[in-house]
């Protein structure tokens, strides 16, 4: 598949078979009118000049699988002729764990659909129930399975700052993913948007909001292990639409440049433990690949003022290293 080459169509509240707490597809996607099989079309052919042939489709948003077979086949048989003469490679669809069963994964593989992206949220029975979620834990393991046994790749979905979820049980969800093996993971932070039910229990003082701040370092730590683990982090928080900049974002981690912060918070955690092992270090020149100069900096160099304040360090540098992309050197200058 042509690299990053994705063409996007957003079905909001699409199937959703319930009111999450923290859900309104129209302001989180901007969009608010349901996708049609000309709509398909119309957007492949307009996408191809820039997306080239061999991109991928997707149907974001909503719960693609919940909703009836008869839909769910339009859209795809719309896609069907840009599949057969190689416009596109293949289709990638988001859905809930509950509206994934083996004849569902079996259908998806016959039109094309070759990853499935599962809304798991979190692996925490009470937050989940908390949330309005309307699953379990134990149905995205069913789910899980059920599309590794059809032979379709799967890109887990979690979020944090859930109502009660204090950390503990984000880090637990993103462990129970790992040992699931997914070929990819999102992970987005809470955000509060205006008159939502999490919004209303907010002004109620029944939850508490995550902060960007605490987001940030919960999430860096999430990253650092599903990088251990060898899984690519697609994304971390929410696209930002006008709406979300416009107002609608109320509370909780909404930042448009939440990824890069976390990044960067990952970088600077994995400065300071080569710090401390290497305590004789008063001029400091850490080595980083190219493309990850700017997260080491930091934002305003807020990395380089924290580690020279925190280690009591002379002078700190950062440099270019040839290594991989996510290594990370010291050395005294």
């Amino acid at each position: 598949m042509a690299r990053n080459r994705i063409i996007p169509l957003f079905i909001p509240h699409a199937g959703c078979p319930c009111a999450c707490v923290f859900c309104d597809q129209k302001k989180i996607t901007g969009m608010d009118t349901p996708v049609t099989p000309e709509q398909v079309q119309r957007e492949i052919e307009a996408a191809l000049p820039w997306a080239g042939r061999g991109c991928q489709l997707a149907f974001y948003g909503g719960s693609f699988t919940a909703m009836r077979w008869e839909t769910q086949e339009k859209l795809l048989r719309a896609a069907a002729p840009y599949l057969r003469d190689g416009s596109i490679e293949s289709i990638r669809l988001s859905t809930r764990p509950d509206a994934v069963d083996e004849e569902t994964a079996a259908r998806l593989k016959t039109y094309g659909v070759t990853t499935v992206e599962l809304g798991c949220q979190s692996m925490d029975n009470r937050v989940l129930e908390l949330s309005s979620r309307g699953h379990t834990r134990e149905d995205t393991l069913r789910a899980s399975r059920l599309l590794r046994q059809g032979g379709l790749s799967q890109v887990l979905q979690m979020m944090t700052g859930l109502p009660g979820d204090d950390g503990s049980a984000s880090i637990a969800t993103a462990k129970q993913l790992i040992a699931l093996k997914p070929q990819g993971v999102r992970i987005y932070p809470t955000v509060v948007l205006k008159n939502t039910a999490l919004h209303w229990m907010m002004l109620r003082g029944d939850y508490q909001p995550q902060s960007v701040e605490a987001a940030v370092a919960l999430c860096a730590n999430i990253y650092e292990k599903f990088l251990a683990a060898g899984i690519p982090v697609i994304r971390v928080g929410l696209n930002p639409t006008e709406d979300l900049s416009g107002g609608e974002a109320v509370a909780g981690a909404y930042d448009p440049a939440l990824g890069e912060r976390v990044l960067s918070r990952m970088y600077r955690n994995r400065a300071e433990r080569l710090l401390r092992q290497q305590p004789e270090v008063r001029n400091a020149v850490l080595l980083v690949h190219p493309r990850r100069i700017s997260v080491m900096v930091g934002q305003k160099r807020e990395n380089i003022c924290y580690l020279r304040e925190r280690f009591g360090l002379s002078s700190i540098k950062v440099l270019p290293h040839t290594g991989t992309e996510w290594e990370i050197f010291l050395k005294n200058g």
